[in-house]
């Protein structure tokens, strides 16, 4: 162990590692759902999507990428243009913080100058892991509002306004589904929610209501149809982002995605058993492969379940229409809170029972 200032510097480098990696594949998985999203929208509406950037069109996101940074920066004369700048930044950035406290895997052993280390694939560990993720996902609402009110425009304000509303509005019920797994798990830690549910149940047999109110509150989070109301184009031109053009509406667009992607890794941590491998036992396979290996395939189990999980999101949008403004807050308030409400009061009679000698 390297240590200097009594500071383990191989500590500091192998998170820095893990954080550029993390970073690193967040930004391919995001480029690359664009063109499955346009492949998906394709199979489904019967055509053949991107096909002549590369074979099968595989290198179309890298062609829009390039389209992006090609394009002129456009900052209008009578926009604020500090906070023009700072919403497609700070939407990037919240986006990718996230990810923090996701455990992409179990942990990874290597020798180094004598030393044994065992690395963990998770960039901190924090005892309260899902309070930091709804606050980082509370602040991705100052992207969308203040990248509306700086372009000084007046279907762009609208657009942040009905967008802050939304995460707002359908933070609530998340919120609140998931103080009903919270009182299961007794524990605020990713990596314990996670580990309860290797080589066991998921959580999601447990509270599947909770999970579903999850789900449809990530959908509005993620600004994603049938909740995309801040870009609905025949009603507000372009929505929030409507004066951006070069890399700063990339950043807005990288971020909707980047969200889909955390989102789904957030829904498979906390209700889909993490990087558990389904019907196998991690202890014992663990000893037939050793644990580097092992931590391969968890990895790989992960992503799995992410990918499926962002299909859903893509499916989601090609199959259902975009709700009314006043659709979408009624389900919120009217349909999502109580039943979030009901789901939380029955768990803690359940826990209640249980406490006092009733089994379940």
């Amino acid at each position: 162990m390297i240590t200097l200032l009594a500071i383990d510097w191989l500590f500091i480098l192998e998170k820095l590692i893990l954080i550029v990696s993390i970073i690193s594949i967040s930004l391919v998985i995001a480029m690359y759902e664009t063109y499955a999203e346009r492949k998906v929208a394709a199979v489904m509406q019967d055509r053949r999507g991107p096909n002549r950037a590369g074979p099968f069109g595989i290198l179309q996101p890298l062609a829009d990428g390039l389209k992006l940074f090609m394009k002129e920066e456009i900052i209008p004369n009578t926009s604020n243009r500090f906070l023009f700048v700072l919403g497609p930044c700070m939407a990037m950035l919240t986006a990718m913080m996230t990810s923090a406290v996701i455990p992409w895997g179990g942990k990874i052993h290597f020798t180094l100058f004598g030393a044994d280390r065992w690395v963990s694939l998770q960039i901190a560990d924090i005892n309260i892991g899902i309070l930091y993720i709804f606050g980082v996902v509370s602040m991705g609402v100052y992207g969308i509002m203040i990248g509306g009110w700086a372009s000084n425009n007046k279907f762009s304000l609208m657009a942040a306004m009905r967008g802050a509303s939304q995460v707002i509005s359908y933070e609530l019920p998340m919120g609140l589904s998931l103080i009903a797994l919270l009182m299961l798990t007794g524990s605020l830690k990713m990596s314990s929610i996670v580990g309860g549910q290797i080589d066991s149940w998921y959580n999601v047999l447990y509270q599947p209501l909770g999970f579903f109110i999850f789900l449809v509150c990530a959908f509005a989070e993620c600004n994603r149809t049938p909740f995309d109301l801040p870009e609905a184009e025949n009603e507000l031109n372009f929505g929030y982002h409507q004066e951006y053009s070069s890399m700063k509406l990339g950043f807005y667009l990288f971020a909707e995605y980047i969200n889909m992607f955390i989102s789904s890794a957030v829904m498979v941590s906390l209700f889909w058993g993490g990087y558990d491998i389904p019907f196998i036992k991690d202890a014992n396979l663990a000893e037939q492969i050793g644990y580097n290996w092992l931590a391969a395939l968890q990895g790989l189990s992960m992503f799995i379940k992410i990918a499926i999980f962002i299909f859903a999101f893509m499916w989601v949008r090609w199959t259902i229409p975009r709700f009314r403004y006043d659709q979408l807050m009624n389900l919120g308030w009217k349909t999502l809170i109580p039943l979030s409400l009901f789901n939380m009061i029955i768990t803690a009679l359940v826990v209640l029972l249980r406490e006092y000698g009733w089994r379940f």
